[in-house]
């Protein structure tokens, strides 16, 4: 879907889209609300898993060791077997402990308090500076821990923004990152990353959207492509049943 094809990349159409889904989905928030440094662990346990996991894998890991520092002295091998639960285990492991040890190096405690003070931008910066955090893990720790305006491009989002044309059909997850942090106006951007998730998972499913059911079928340029595999499909199996409800002109011979 190339620029001029992008009916819902403007702000009045994002402002019509977000009103809708909070008629469909109720007040948008941020599911959570912790402290920086757990919130980023937390994310990078969530890579690639479900929310349950991470969370299991979290609760395993400060159950496991009586603080970071400790989590950090660990063997890698030994802080894997902990956070099994979430998956990718052994890459996620190192990975924990050298964002802790560089947080302790620069912070000289195990706290990112002071991004709290920070405006969003050096606080961006600072969150992607540390060994192995991109885009999308440092929007979330700043949306749901540190209260700002970000929105976090995960799978559902990713998907739901390219079939919405408010992003390029083939934009990375880090090209519609940058789209969608320019494009969507102050004060939408946390409410519409937590919509786009909602519609993700109920609605706009992949691979087969439920574009019947979906508040924005409407708006939405995807929609009339699923619609018509629908009623083609439905129209097909009433024909079936036809046929077969027809007796057979060679057995009636």
């Amino acid at each position: 879907m190339s620029a001029p094809e992008l009916p819902n990349a403007n702000i009045r159409r994002l402002r019509a889209i977000h009103r809708r889904l909070v008629k469909r989905f109720g007040e948008l928030k941020p599911p959570r609300a912790t402290d920086p440094l757990d919130e980023l662990v937390l994310t990078v346990l969530s890579q690639h898993t479900s929310d349950l996991n991470a969370e299991r894998a979290f609760t395993a890991l400060r159950g496991a060791y009586p603080d970071w520092q400790a989590v950090v002295d660990a063997r890698s091998e030994d802080v894997a077997d902990v956070i099994r639960s979430g998956g990718l285990a052994n890459t996620k492991a190192p990975r924990i402990q050298a964002i802790l040890q560089a947080v302790a190096e620069r912070e000289g405690s195990y706290t990112l308090d002071r991004l709290r003070e920070m405006p969003d931008v050096e606080a961006r910066d600072y969150l992607t500076s540390l060994p192995g955090i991109g885009p999308k893990t440092a929007a979330v720790v700043l949306s749901f821990a540190l209260g700002r305006d970000a929105m976090p491009v995960d799978t559902h989002v990713h998907r739901v923004t390219r079939r919405l044309g408010i992003v390029p059909d083939k934009a990375s997850a880090e090209r519609a990152d940058r789209i969608l942090h320019d494009l969507v106006p102050d004060g939408l951007r946390t409410p519409l990353h937590v919509a786009f998730i909602r519609l993700g998972r109920e609605i706009c499913k992949a691979p087969i959207p439920r574009c019947n059911v979906c508040p924005l079928k409407d708006l939405c340029p995807t929609a009339p492509r699923y619609l018509g595999r629908g009623r083609q499909e439905r129209g097909g199996r009433r024909l079936e049943g036809r046929v077969r409800a027809c007796p057979s002109r060679r057995g009636s011979d």
